[in-house]
């Protein structure tokens, strides 16, 4: 099983932890991981600016998959959702894949949308499987209840980013179960982490992040869990933020699902890149089974 991974940009400079927890929790499942130094931007913070220089950004990290003959797996569900549809419009309009291949050609590149992109989560989901990964599980956490996080970019529009159903998703809450905690239901669990507009209206951010705290607190979640830079982000080092700017303090950690599930693989804190300033490692290792 081997995949180009790419890692896009938040990741590396923000939260490199994630990639530390992924590329771990992936080697241990037997997944070879491919790095193309070649890889740029996705081209996501240009959609709404230069519509041609988005698509062409993207077009060439998936002409250099091609290249490779290799799937990509996206760590960033901004960077997943993104991909997947500038290849879905290069696919389907004609005009635009002449323009963007007239382009790349000057690298030698070309992309007709044919480059197979997944998500971190469906790799381990649909390309490793559950019961393979339950296998590998050493200890099982008990008693521990799990507010999982969709975000948007995955769901929607679903008859692009195709990554789970967008009205009742099961995706992450089988990959949670298996670990042996519980994924509760909670009312805002599809609703958006607030993330896409901080910087730009931070009252609004922290307000919507701030109300999803709140209502998987209500749920008695003991964590909630993400699979994309930007939604951990937001939950967590803007959490403290959000407290202290609203008076509020609500107290839900937020963990990536790649570092839940390493550590119930076996795998060493350190390996996985927990930060002890910011996870209260304790609590979450009381939670494994002995």
């Amino acid at each position: 099983m081997e995949f180009a991974l790419f890692l896009g940009c938040t990741t590396p400079s923000r939260l490199k932890q994630y990639e530390y927890s992924s590329r771990a929790v992936l080697g241990e499942l037997g997944v070879t991981l491919v790095d193309i130094d070649e890889f740029k931007c996705c081209g996501y913070p240009l959609r709404n600016i230069d519509f041609k220089a988005f698509v062409l950004s993207s077009a060439r990290n998936l002409a250099l998959a091609k290249k490779e003959d290799l799937k990509l797996m996206a760590l960033c569900k901004c960077g997943y959702g993104t991909l997947k549809m500038a290849s879905h419009l290069i696919k389907e309009n004609s005009s635009l894949r002449e323009e963007i291949n007239e382009i790349l050609a000057k690298e030698g590149l070309e992309y007709q949308g044919d480059v197979e992109i997944l998500h971190f989560l469906t790799v381990l989901h649909k390309e490793v499987g559950l019961e393979a990964i339950k296998d590998k599980i050493t200890r099982p956490y008990e008693n521990l209840k799990v507010a999982t996080h969709y975000g948007c970019h995955a769901l929607r529009p679903s008859q692009v980013t195709e990554f789970d159903d967008p009205v009742a998703p099961t995706l992450f809450d089988e990959l949670v179960s298996i670990t042996g905690a519980k994924s509760i239901e909670w009312p805002m669990k599809l609703e958006c982490c607030g993330g896409p507009l901080s910087g730009v209206n931070d009252e609004l951010s922290f307000a919507f992040t701030d109300k999803k705290l709140l209502d998987a607190k209500k749920a008695s979640a003991d964590y909630l869990t993400t699979g994309c830079p930007f939604c951990q982000i937001q939950f967590d080092t803007f959490q403290d933020q959000t407290g202290h700017g609203r008076g509020t303090n609500h107290h839900v950690p937020a963990i990536l699902y790649s570092q839940l599930l390493g550590l119930c693989l076996g795998l060493d804190k350190e390996t996985l890149g927990f930060d002890s300033k910011r996870t209260d490692i304790a609590k979450i290792e009381s939670f494994l089974s002995p």
